[in-house]
């Protein structure tokens, strides 16, 4: 007795035919890049190679496979047909085991990846072979091409990227094991537990921002402060807790303390030492934070609003005091400068005359018309003039 008809289905990639044969005489063509499988009753009979085939009977079916994909019958396991010398011959077998990742090659190219399972590859018609990887060890072994970790899913590998200006700070189940220099990591992903921390090299600033604090004289500032530090250590800085957060409060106790010990115009008068003051303070804290501090600075300085006010008026008065002194300086300066031209003129006659000329020159300047009344030269009219 035969299937009636023929049933045609796929594998996972490639094309599976299922073939009923009916109570008539039925012929069935394996090509050769297929190859066949007979079943009756559910149960493997024959194993067919490239050729024609013809069946008579029920309850026997085909089953076509590609041999461009894997060896893949659902429902019937591996094992089965292996057992058929035939089909054993034709097939490549791997056993992946867990933990571990196959890389699977056809020709020496890349195909695919396989996790822990058993897989059976057609080798007649392609060469195959298989790189086992052990992933139980989370780091990748040098000889693993970098290339790979761009065909294999993201879900078996954890990239770290550590960049130019930073170190990374490599922890395996909570314990620090690596110092990463700049590059790319590659770490296979299992039960251990990864971590990296990241840490800038570059010289990095940090703002104490609206510090209220107490002059000696009772005035309350506001101010802005500024400091620069550069890490010297990156690992042990990884064993202080919330490293940011005590870096400031070291420069903002710093800062306080020395304020506190001036008045409001003390203060004002050394601003920009501060800055120094300040961080000659840091730099005795230097080895306990694992950095050197390279600057620090006041940024601002925020008064209240009734003392600003009152230096404004102060800084008015002076100006205007500061003024008033050029002003009689310079008063003072020429009176003095014509009492000695004064004296100069009493006492040498000739530099007196000559004085009278320089005034008489610039007078005879703005002059339009001269008018000659009489018979004398123009000399003796202007001595008369002057005599006059």
């Amino acid at each position: 007795m035969y299937y009636k008809d023929f049933n045609l289905y796929t594998t996972q990639l490639k094309c599976r035919q299922k073939v009923f044969l009916g109570d008539k005489m039925k012929k069935q063509i394996i090509n050769e890049n297929q190859r066949g499988f007979l079943f009756k009753n559910g149960i493997f009979e024959k194993y067919l190679k490239a050729g024609k085939y013809r069946f008579l009977g029920k309850n026997n079916d085909i089953i076509v496979l590609n041999m461009e994909s894997n060896f893949y019958i659902p429902g019937y396991p591996l094992e089965i047909f292996l057992k058929n010398k035939e089909v054993y011959e034709e097939l490549d077998v791997i056993n992946i085991k867990e933990e571990h990742i196959g890389i699977h090659y056809i020709d020496n190219k890349y195909n695919g990846y396989l996790v822990s399972g058993k897989y059976a590859f057609w080798n007649v018609h392609q060469k195959n072979t298989f790189k086992i990887i052990n992933t139980s060890n989370i780091e990748v072994d040098d000889d693993i091409p970098k290339s790979l970790f761009l065909k294999i899913p993201i879900k078996l590998y954890t990239k770290i990227e550590v960049q130019s200006y930073q170190k990374g700070i490599l922890s395996i189940n909570g314990k620090i094991t690596e110092l990463l220099e700049p590059g790319i990591y590659y770490f296979w992903k299992n039960e251990t537990k990864l971590d990296v921390r990241f840490v800038d090299t570059r010289a990095l600033i940090t703002e104490v921002h609206g510090q209220e604090i107490l002059t000696t004289d009772k005035v309350q500032l506001r101010v802005n402060f500024v400091f620069t530090y550069k890490i010297t250590d990156y690992v042990e800085i990884m064993q202080i807790d919330d490293f940011d957060k005590q870096l400031y409060l070291l420069a903002q106790f710093a800062l306080r303390e020395y304020i506190a010990k001036y008045t409001l115009d003390e203060i004002l008068k050394n601003k920009h030492e501060i800055g120094a003051k300040v961080l000659e303070n840091l730099k005795q804290k230097e080895k306990n934070y694992f950095v050197t501090f390279l600057d620090s600075g006041i940024k601002d300085i925020i008064l209240p609003g009734d003392i600003k006010e009152i230096l404004n008026q102060v800084l008015i008065a002076e100006k205007k005091a500061q003024a008033n002194v050029i002003l009689r300086r310079e008063e003072v300066a020429s009176t003095r400068s014509l009492l000695n031209t004064a004296k100069l003129l009493d006492e040498n006659k000739t530099l007196y005359k000559l004085k009278e000329l320089e005034y008489l020159e610039k007078i005879v300047d703005k002059v339009g018309n001269i008018n000659l009344n009489s018979n004398t030269d123009l000399i003796t009219q202007l001595t008369q003039i002057l005599k006059s």
